[in-house]
């Protein structure tokens, strides 16, 4: 039987070897993003830039903010009126999850304008 999945899926061994190569980029580029090594790197980096005038002691703070929110993993809400930047990954200001409660018709939901039942 093994025999014969090989053969029948020999056709999707590219897609899986793409894929697994995938996530190992994936997993190596989440731990050098979480590194503190890296992280203290581009603190030192908006730091210098301050000091040199490159950017504004509010685009500091704000970049540092983001850079020990990717550390800590934690998300903060946009302030009113501020619009997501592309870069952000969209973590602020993002919806919370929908949750779905039991309805009590053995998990049917109900439509619009008709009663459960």
């Amino acid at each position: 039987m093994d025999i014969l999945w090989t053969l029948l899926t020999l056709p999707y061994a590219p897609v899986r070897g793409v894929t697994a190569v995938v996530k190992v980029i994936a997993r190596e580029a989440e731990s050098r993003q979480r590194n503190p090594a890296n992280i203290r790197r581009e603190l030192e980096e908006l730091d210098r830039a301050a000091a040199a005038g490159e950017i504004t002691e509010s685009e500091r703070d704000r970049a540092q903010e983001e850079v020990l929110d990717r550390l800590t993993g934690a998300v903060h809400p946009a302030p009113a009126g501020e619009r997501r930047r592309a870069g952000d990954g969209g973590r602020r200001g993002t919806a919370a999850p929908v949750v779905r409660r039991p309805t009590g018709n053995g998990g049917r939901q109900a439509r619009p304008g008709r009663r459960a039942g």
